[in-house]
């Protein structure tokens, strides 16, 4: 049997792989622009006063955050910084995901989605409760982004429309780096971009996926599971018992609740002993709050949200059986984890 061979026709091969790759170019793309849509129009999150604003939430990133940690650190010390940042966020989120979804400029918007995508993974790929959440989104977005640009918009895009009826633009190569169609490379260099894009984006996939959650050898960890908090600055002067805490794991949706803050001696005696109730009726102006998310009095408790730091000053008389020696700080929550730390007077 006699095959006749077709000559390879480059635009119809990239037209080909944009119908292909279509519905993952809608889904990601409602995936970005669901976010701008959720913040702004079917409720408010861009409103610091409100509860569920945004960047509570990018403070939670802080505490286990890979290599953006001291810009995190920046905005959520700076309330209006990041209330801007959150804003800027946001309305990229919604246009990149839109144009993306329409087809307008898609090699551009898929840079944007791979741009975003390596941000999230950097900042929250450690957090996820009940399986790898964040660090999912992260990856696959970059993944995504990757192959949408590579694919560009096919013949359901606007870039294609633009193609059809505005040729002296859309022959450009600007533009076919920029929206879609044919890219001015050789099938050689399309392969080595393709393949070395692949392996790039696997070492991170592999990189990330260890650092975080030793997902590739030694122990796996989950740093979402259950709430650890590290105490630091611990002090005593003649009036207050004083201390710094940074809750920096466990779930992110709610707090770390103590229930009791006590000051014992080497014979385990409690010389300064604060209860729940007392906890729950703690003075505000005792906590010193340094980032948005705010550690809190709650009804039975002290909540001490994921990414919350604050310095605790807890008054008191110094009685003549706090004697110079060797303490222990104890936090406990009420799950039953306990934190100490030594103190010596």
């Amino acid at each position: 049997m006699n095959y006749i061979k077709e000559k390879t026709n480059p635009k119809e091969s990239f037209d080909l792989a944009g119908l292909i790759s279509l519905s993952l170019r809608l889904v990601v793309g409602w995936t970005y622009f669901s976010a701008f849509w959720r913040r702004i129009i079917l409720t408010d999150k861009l409103n610091p006063d409100l509860p569920g604003y945004i960047g509570e939430k990018f403070n939670h990133f802080l505490p286990n955050a890979l290599g953006i940690k001291p810009l995190i650190g920046f905005l959520v010390s700076h309330p209006e910084w990041l209330w801007w940042a959150m804003v800027v966020f946001t309305i990229t989120e919604g246009i990149v995901g839109l144009f993306l979804m329409f087809g307008l400029f898609t090699r551009l918007m898929s840079i944007g989605i791979l741009s975003l995508a390596f941000g999230i993974l950097l900042g929250s790929g450690w957090i996820g409760t009940t399986c790898l959440d964040e660090w999912q989104i992260g990856i696959l977005g970059i993944a995504a982004g990757f192959t949408i640009f590579l694919s560009g918009g096919g013949i359901f895009s606007i870039d294609n429309q633009l193609f059809v009826k505005n040729k002296k633009i859309t022959t450009t190569k600007w533009f076919a780096w920029l929206a879609s169609g044919e890219l001015p490379l050789s099938k050689q260099y399309l392969k080595k971009l393709t393949f070395t894009g692949a392996i790039l984006i696997l070492f991170v996939s592999l990189f990330t996926n260890q650092v975080f959650h030793g997902g590739i050898w030694g122990t796996l960890h989950n740093k979402s599971v259950k709430p650890d908090i590290e105490i630091s600055n611990v002090f005593v002067t003649d009036k207050s018992l004083n201390f710094t805490v940074f809750r920096t794991e466990g779930v992110d949706v709610y707090g770390s609740f103590l229930i009791e803050i006590a000051l014992s001696n080497q014979n385990d005696e409690k010389k300064i002993v604060l209860n729940g109730d007392d906890l729950a009726n703690f003075p505000a102006e005792n906590i010193s709050n340094h980032f948005v998310t705010k550690v809190k009095t709650g009804k039975h408790s002290l909540i001490i949200p994921l990414g919350g730091k604050a310095d605790i000053t807890i008054p008191f008389e110094k009685p003549e059986g706090l004697s110079p020696g060797t303490y222990k700080l104890v936090l406990t929550d009420v799950s039953g984890i306990f934190w100490t730390t030594d103190i010596v007077l």
